[in-house]
């Protein structure tokens, strides 16, 4: 089959997502029809390296044997059954290694990053509702903030958190009211300001804010180290230590949306293990610990879709009760579905079989070698964290992000630009040869969009 057969019928049946479907008239999909380490193929054998994971979710390289393996394997016994009233040895032991891994406990599964949003955002609400039920004048706790910038989803609850202009503004009549608190990216410091000094700045404003209404906010929540969808926004975890600090002070649930950057991309398991001190581990550190943590994309390495969401043990109590209504009514058909539990245990495997965290410094630290090949394009802010980087382009282009886009594709390369940023999220698969290639075929699309 050919690749215009695939898009003839794809464009006639299939409405694809975060997509004016009319400008497919002038750019054609790409049809996939095998994947391949970082490799994507045509139906026609052109290949593209895939820099940004799929939409940051295929860690170890498309048609990886190992997590192919254990859902075949789960394959042949349990494909799904309902976590309602039931339970199934895939989903235990996740939910056991997730908590050894996060320090919270009791996961509670959906199948993306919005629900798991959804999920953390009613059990807060429900949380306060529950704890004061007996005392009427004190249930108020009920409103949110987040980020400036911030992204956590796009359905409903998830958007009202949610401060990217595209997605929310159509939808603002149907939004809950969130505040919005000034993003410690260190893009926006004053010029001369470190990224610490700025963090610490935004951070008294956070506890100023927090400090005047923490009788009605039932939680913060934030995007740990690098918001994402703001284009790679990086920032100083000294807020993120600061925000545990403020959120505890003043009552307010702290939500680490790990959804993009958990499972390694920071350069450790979790983004939020950057508020310890030194070189500690999260579950060496309690008080660092946020209240929800929600978690989707990589956890199973890109092959089937699963989010989980885990809170502490005093919340999970809160809801713990002979009363129905107190108990969190909340519910996905899929649940807990036994092939993505399987995957996500084969991706949880290979992190620690690999010794995965400690492999990615060494990558990691091997691009930012060859980062210095892209001091010929007009650019600011060349930034890493982790298994994430990004530069900002200087360019009187309107429509960068789109000619960089198609260009990439021309020579090879998926690169989905945000605006003017160019970033790479690959799996941690890549070779040197190929973060050579990486890094040539971006030079090529950028000079030839700006």
């Amino acid at each position: 089959m050919r690749n215009q057969d695939i898009i003839n019928r794809s464009l006639q049946s299939v409405w694809h997502p975060c997509t004016q479907m009319k400008r497919h008239e002038q750019f054609p999909l790409i049809p996939i029809k095998l994947g391949q380490g970082v490799w994507l193929h045509d139906a026609e054998g052109k290949r593209y390296l895939d820099a940004v994971s799929s939409w940051w979710v295929n860690l170890f390289g498309h048609n990886n044997s190992r997590i192919k393996n254990a859902i075949k394997q789960q394959l042949d016994m349990l494909e799904h059954v309902m976590l309602a009233g039931f339970t199934h040895e895939p989903v235990v032991k996740l939910s056991e290694k997730l908590a050894k891994l996060t320090g919270l406990g009791h996961a509670f599964y959906a199948s993306d990053g919005a629900s798991a949003t959804e999920i953390a955002l009613k059990m807060s609400f429900h949380y306060w509702r529950n704890l004061y039920s007996e005392t009427p004048d004190k249930a108020n706790k009920t409103k949110f903030i987040s980020l400036q910038n911030s992204y956590h989803g796009e359905t409903l609850g998830a958007l009202g958190v949610t401060d990217v202009a595209i997605f929310k503004d159509t939808y603002a009549p149907l939004l809950m009211q969130s505040a919005q608190m000034p993003s410690p990216d260190f893009r926006l410091a004053e010029v001369g300001e470190s990224a610490e000094a700025f963090a610490l700045r935004c951070a008294d404003a956070l506890e100023q804010y927090v400090s005047e209404h923490s009788h009605e906010l039932a939680a913060f929540i934030i995007e740990p180290l690098v918001q994402c969808a703001a284009g790679m926004g990086m920032y100083h975890p000294v807020y993120l230590k600061r925000a545990r600090e403020i959120c505890t002070q003043y009552e307010v649930h702290l939500i680490a949306d790990e959804i993009a950057v958990g499972f390694g991309r920071t350069g450790k398991m979790f983004a939020y293990e950057w508020a310890t001190e030194g070189n500690g581990h999260l579950t060496e550190n309690i008080k660092a610990l946020p209240d929800f943590i929600c978690l989707s994309k990589g956890i199973t390495g890109g092959y089937l879709p699963l989010s989980a969401v885990l809170t502490t043990d005093k919340i999970y109590q809160a809801f713990y009760d002979d009363s129905t209504v107190r108990g969190f009514l909340h519910s996905h058909s899929y649940t807990g579905n036994p092939l993505a539990c399987s995957a996500a245990l084969a991706t949880l495997a290979i992190f620690e079989e690999d010794h995965i965290i400690e492999q990615n410094k060494i990558l990691s630290a091997n691009i930012v070698e060859k980062l210095s090949a892209l001091n010929e394009l007009p650019h600011v802010h060349l930034r890493h964290q982790g298994m994430i980087f990004a530069f900002d382009v200087q360019t009187k282009n309107t429509k960068f992000a789109r000619d960089c886009y198609v260009s990439a594709l021309n020579n090879g390369l998926l690169l989905r630009p945000i605006g003017n940023t160019v970033y790479w999220m690959p799996p941690y698969t890549i070779s040197e040869a190929e973060v050579d290639f990486l890094v040539q075929a971006t030079l090529k699309a950028v000079h030839a969009s700006v």
